[in-house]
């Protein structure tokens, strides 16, 4: 449905029914959007595919969605994670955007020995990443996990995933061809101690790569980063 609004919910989707949209929905419908009663949107929720809707109700912070017909299936989405170092607010919620609108299906905060930033507002990023893909028309939105110490997120990774870690200032390929689940692990500004190097050297699912000879920012080594391993799926 070209221009028209998509909108995420978790309600099921199905021909015929009437879904409750949250309170901020409405408002960005009738105040913000200017909607009315039967303006067409479309839904998704990460399982049954995208759904063509119209405006069924709405008052206030109050509106509902009439489902009418089914726009896409789910489809299969690319198996890959972003772990991070979490960075000022508003890097990480570059971070946490560009993510999402490049595919990635699960954002792993970080807090590594020069982490700039221990805390991050989680729903926050949830509602950035939501955005992100209700613009970027992806049929999923990314799991967010709470901030984990870099050595806690060594300890409990997958073994069958692949972690690429982009290092600095090092002589190794950018990211290569490579099948199966995969993510990429990228570091604070001024990059990981020469401990943590260390440690990651020492576990056999991790990769250093290099994303090119100039010193990125932590946030633009994310993206491109991404966009790399994508490019090469």
């Amino acid at each position: 449905m070209p221009g028209s609004i998509r909108l995420f919910v978790t309600a099921t989707l199905a021909e015929g029914a009437e879904i409750a949209l949250a309170p901020a929905q409405a408002h960005y419908l009738g105040t913000v959007m200017r909607r009315a009663t039967g303006a067409p949107l479309a839904l998704f929720n990460g399982r049954d595919g995208e759904w063509r809707a119209r405006i069924g109700a709405i008052r206030r912070e109050r509106a509902t969605a009439v489902v009418q017909g089914q726009l896409r299936p789910q489809a299969a989405e690319p198996d890959l994670w972003l772990a991070f170092a979490l960075l000022k607010r508003d890097a990480t919620d570059l971070v946490a955007e560009k993510a999402t609108e490049l595919g990635v299906a699960a954002l792993l905060p970080v807090i590594s020995a020069r982490t700039e930033a221990q805390r991050v507002n989680l729903d926050r990023l949830a509602a950035i990443a939501t955005e992100a893909a209700e613009q970027s028309e992806r049929l999923t939105v990314p799991r967010i996990d709470p901030p984990r110490r870099l050595g806690a997120l060594l300890a409990d990774w997958p073994l069958t995933r692949t972690l690429f870690v982009a290092v600095e200032r090092i002589t190794a390929p950018s990211p290569p061809i490579a099948p199966g689940a995969l993510a990429l692990l990228v570091g604070p500004e001024g990059g990981f101690s020469a401990g943590e190097l260390d440690a990651l050297g020492r576990h056999p699912f991790v990769i250093p790569v290099s994303l090119g000879p100039r010193v990125l920012r932590a946030e633009t080594a994310s993206i491109v980063g991404l966009a790399l391993l994508q490019a090469h799926r």
